[in-house]
C-alpha cells in the first residue's frame, strides 16, 4: 500500500471529482443517519444489538463505511490521501475502543485528536521553517514561499480552533446534538473559513510563466 499526499492528483482524481468528495462524506452520512436510525437497525439487524447503544452502533457503521471508502479511494485513484488516512485510522482505534470498553467518550474525542494533531503539526512544521500545507494542497494552488507560511499559520489555528470546539460540544450537549455539529456544522465552518483565505490566496498566487522560469 502506498500512501501519497495530495500534491500529485491521478487522472481519476481529475476525471471523477465528485466521487472523491463522496468518498469523503460518505461515512459521515452513514454516521448521522445510522445514529438517527439505529434502533430501526438493531431490530432488523439483531446482531448489532450487542454492539451497544444508538451511538456505538453508528459508530461501528461509522468504521466499515471509513474503511471502504479507503478500499474505494485505494482502487479507483491509485494512492491514499494523507489527511482521510489519518482519519481513518484514528476512527478505527478509538471507535474500536469505544466499542469494547462501551465507552462512547472515545469516538467523541476522535475528532478533537485529529484536529489537533493536524494544528500541532502545521505549526511545529512552521517552527522548523516548514509550511507543510503546501506538500498537502500545492496540486491545486501554486503559492509563493510566503503565502504557504501564512495559509500553513492560519490552518493550523483553525485546527486547533475545531479541537477546542468539539470538545466544548460533546461536553456539554446531547449525543444527537454533537453528531448534527459533527456532519452538518464542522463542514460548513470549514467551508466558510476556506473562502475566507481565498484573499489570501490570490494575492500569493505564482502565475505558472513565473513558476517556469523559477529557478
Amino acid at each position: 500500500m502506498t500512501l501519497e499526499s495530495d500534491t500529485k492528483p491521478t487522472v481519476e482524481e481529475k476525471h471523477h471529482p465528485m466521487l472523491k468528495f463522496a468518498l469523503e462524506i460518505g461515512p459521515l452520512l452513514v454516521f448521522f443517519f445510522s445514529n438517527i436510525r439505529a434502533e430501526w437497525l438493531a431490530e432488523t439487524f439483531p446482531a448489532l444489538s450487542a454492539v451497544g447503544g444508538p451511538l456505538l452502533i453508528a459508530t461501528a457503521l461509522f468504521m466499515v463505511a471509513t474503511v471502504l471508502s479507503l478500499i474505494v479511494s485505494k482502487i479507483v485513484f491509485k494512492h491514499l490521501p494523507v489527511m482521510p488516512f489519518v482519519s481513518g485510522l484514528v476512527v478505527l482505534v478509538f471507535g474500536s475502543l469505544s466499542i469494547w470498553l462501551q465507552d462512547e467518550t472515545f469516538i467523541k474525542m476522535k475528532p478533537t485528536i485529529v484536529n489537533a494533531l493536524f494544528g500541532v503539526a502545521l505549526l511545529g512544521g512552521l517552527f522548523f521553517g516548514k509550511a507543510l500545507l503546501g506538500y498537502v494542497f500545492n496540486a491545486a494552488f501554486n503559492l509563493d514561499a510566503a503565502g504557504w507560511k501564512k495559509l500553513s499559520f492560519r490552518w493550523g489555528l483553525f485546527f486547533l480552533f475545531l479541537a477546542v470546539l468539539n470538545e466544548v460540544v460533546w461536553r456539554n450537549f446531547s449525543d444527537d446534538v454533537w453528531v448534527n455539529f459533527k456532519v452538518w456544522g464542522t463542514m460548513p465552518i470549514t467551508l466558510i473559513f476556506t473562502f475566507a483565505q481565498m484573499p489570501l490566496i490570490m494575492r500569493h498566487t505564482i502565475s505558472d510563466a513565473a513558476a517556469e522560469t523559477k529557478p
